[in-house]
């Protein structure tokens, strides 16, 4: 009996140390398809631009700021996804809520070649209906060519990670 115990409880704390550590919470998204698409930011020339304007496509929003440490790691990643994903019906989007000048300086040092926006608190916001109240960075979202959340992710995704995600995405 004490050997079944002891076996009952090692099996249990292998288990427990195998499962992923939980992170930040992410709450239910608060905001409709044609919401989502309608939400309004600037190009880092000031121009204005929308998510609507990728409808029709499976959109990879990263949420992202130029201080964070795991943005910098994860943002080179999603700059070689977004080279071999953008023919397939894939837009990579990095929101920051910095002004333009940091956001192009950090974008031309990383060569990224996948649209850079800024726009202060409607960015934060859109975070917050997407479930990100906390504000964590990096906060990544998978979203359909419909509008419909697919994925939310706090924290960096892995290369791997994601690309297996677009081919599971794409595949539908």
């Amino acid at each position: 009996m004490l050997v079944g115990a002891i076996a009952i409880a090692a099996g249990t704390a292998m288990w427990l140390g195998s499962r992923p550590p939980a992170g930040p919470r992410v709450d239910p998204a608060a905001i409709s398809p044609a919401a989502l698409f309608a939400a309004t930011f600037s190009d880092t020339h000031g121009g204005p631009v929308s998510l609507g304007r990728f409808q029709g496509k499976i959109l990879v929003v990263n949420f992202w700021a130029t201080w964070c440490a795991p943005c910098r790691e994860e943002m080179p990643a999603f700059n070689r996804l977004h080279a071999r994903w953008a023919g397939r019906g894939v837009q990579f989007i990095g929101l920051s809520n910095e002004g333009p000048e940091p956001v192009v300086r950090f974008g031309r040092d990383l060569g990224i070649g996948y649209p850079l926006w800024v726009g202060g608190d409607a960015i934060g916001e859109l975070a917050r209906r997407l479930g990100n109240h906390l504000g964590v960075l990096p906060f990544t979202v998978l979203i359909d060519p419909h509008g419909n959340i697919l994925e939310r992710k706090v924290g960096p995704y892995s290369e791997q990670d994601l690309e297996r995600r677009l081919m599971e995405m794409s595949a539908k």
